[in-house]
């Protein structure tokens, strides 16, 4: 069996990238001192704002996989996904800087985490549109 449509694999990876990040730590607040030495993790959860656009995102991405019957809804859906990634984005920068100065970011962590479930979000709009432009070329041909 071959897939035929390598948005929906595209976009469940960003869905599972975007549930990682909200159980991983995107920073190390090292003005709190731990037993390890290291000082504490900073998580998604610590902001419930972050944390409720994160899920959001996760569940616009899951929703947008079962919406292939309406090619144009589910770029929109995909649209608007890639959007609220990069409001992720500038909001985790804010409140890393704002409320956690004494932080260290973990790039492998958060960071790279947003960046790749939006190459992932980017990549299955492109597929989508390669989509369209075929389906609109056999509709010419009718």
């Amino acid at each position: 069996m071959v897939i035929q449509r390598w948005q929906t694999v595209l976009l469940l990876v960003a869905v599972i990238i975007m549930g990682i990040f909200c159980l991983t730590p995107y920073a190390i607040d090292r003005s709190i001192a731990t037993e390890i030495g290291g000082g504490a993790p900073v998580y998604v959860s610590d902001a419930p704002v972050f944390l409720v656009l994160n899920l959001v995102i996760a569940a616009l991405l899951f929703i947008s996989i079962f919406m292939y019957k309406n090619l144009k809804r589910q770029m929109t859906v995909t649209l608007l996904s890639m959007i609220l990634i990069c409001a992720s984005m500038v909001t985790c920068g804010i409140i890393f800087y704002r409320s956690t100065p004494n932080a260290e970011i973990i790039w492998t962590g958060g960071v790279i985490l947003l960046i790749v479930a939006l190459i992932c979000a980017l990549f299955a709009y492109r597929l989508m549109g390669k989509d369209r432009k075929t389906l609109s070329s056999y509709d010419r041909l009718r």
